[in-house]
């Protein structure tokens, strides 16, 4: 028996939950108001402030500190790093403190992690950062020299879920070639190629989502960039935020346009089915890469739940392979599930390595 504990930092809230093995315990959400957290300059300086609410969970849990075997916190905006479990070491507190590519909320898991095992002598993991970069050199080229294709995905989550499809059916996941989408508040596609995470489809270059803008014409863009006026982080949160269904339905609320379009709502139809197309069209995508040749495409995320979208997106796409689907956001399975296999060896924790400690 080994009991693990998993922290989930968001924008609003902590996630915790405790896995004996495999099977949980608890879970717990802990609330943030945003008006205590806007006394914090950094993400980084709401380390006291979320840590003391995970400590006091603990304790109404009855789970002392010193029942814990290992702590696995939610992989922050690090440099583009291989998949798998990394130690958290101070080079790695470090790069993320200084925040090159940007603060956010997950930058905080590998903090209160250590912060949490160190007071118990313990090992401190993150697991499958956002960051996790395997892209093959000819995935990444476009048609200017300066810009290149970021790997960028809800890689925690697709990762679990094209691992947990192997394990359940004896096999082992660096055999296989797997297509997994995740259909959330944003989208994103990965194709895994024998263990490793060659090619995606992030969000801001395929089908448009509940929330954000998707990949649009660029000159079109261009032009509305320009005669907007807007600034930069206002289109940021435009494009990540008011765009796709809430854009052209006004909610981003899957249950309620499928509401509408059952009592005929013609433009939510018109808008539904192209999200539908274009998430086919991102997956035949992917496939293309390997010649056709995976055995599964992978639906998960919350909207994997909706029987309209993945019973459209299978009559597309069951042609290349057959269509599992693994709904909801697993978060807190899948960085429970890394660290188990590091306990058990079946996994070899990573370290950070040095150069990215320097890297911009």
């Amino acid at each position: 028996m080994s009991l693990i504990l998993a922290i989930n930092p968001g924008s609003t809230s902590t996630k915790i939950a405790l896995y004996d093995d495999a099977s949980p315990v608890f879970m717990e959400n802990i609330a943030h108001a945003r008006e205590d957290q806007a006394r914090y300059h950094a993400i980084t300086d709401q380390y006291l402030f979320r840590l003391e609410p995970i400590l006091a969970a603990l304790e109404k849990h009855h789970t002392p500190l010193t029942s814990l075997d290992v702590v696995v916190g939610r992989g922050g905006l690090l440099p583009p790093l291989e998949a798998g479990a990394y130690l958290v070491d101070d080079s790695m507190l470090d790069y993320l403190r200084r925040a090159p590519r940007g603060e956010h909320a997950s930058n905080l898991g590998a903090f209160l992690a250590k912060g949490i095992a160190d007071k118990v002598g313990i090992k401190a993991y993150i697991y499958d950062p956002v960051t996790v970069d395997e892209m093959v050199p000819v995935a990444r080229i476009t048609g200017l020299p300066d810009i290149q294709r970021r790997c960028m995905a809800h890689n925690l989550n697709m990762r679990a879920c094209a691992i947990k499809y192997a394990e359940e059916r004896g096999k082992n996941y660096a055999d296989l070639t797997l297509i997994v989408g995740h259909l959330g508040g944003g989208f994103s596609f990965t194709l895994h190629d024998h263990g490793r995470i060659v090619d995606i489809v992030s969000d801001d270059e395929g089908p448009f989502s509940p929330e954000r803008i998707g990949g649009v014409p660029a000159f079109a863009l261009m032009e509305y960039v320009l005669e907007s006026g807007h600034d930069a982080r206002a289109f940021m949160r435009q494009f990540r935020g008011q765009s796709g269904l809430f854009a052209h339905c006004g909610t981003t609320n899957a249950r309620e346009i499928e509401q509408r379009i059952a009592q005929g709502d013609v433009q939510a139809a018109l808008v539904y089915d192209a999200m539908i197309l274009n998430i086919a069209k991102a997956l035949a995508g992917l496939s293309t890469v390997v010649c056709g040749a995976a055995e599964a495409i992978i639906l998960t995320g919350g909207l994997a739940h909706s029987e309209i979208i993945v019973k459209q997106v299978t009559r597309r796409v069951r042609h290349i392979a057959p269509v599992v689907c693994m709904p909801g956001e697993n978060e807190m399975e899948a960085l429970a599930a890394g660290a188990l296999r590091v306990l058990r060896k079946t996994e070899e924790a990573k370290l950070f390595p040095e150069e990215a400690e320097a890297a911009p």
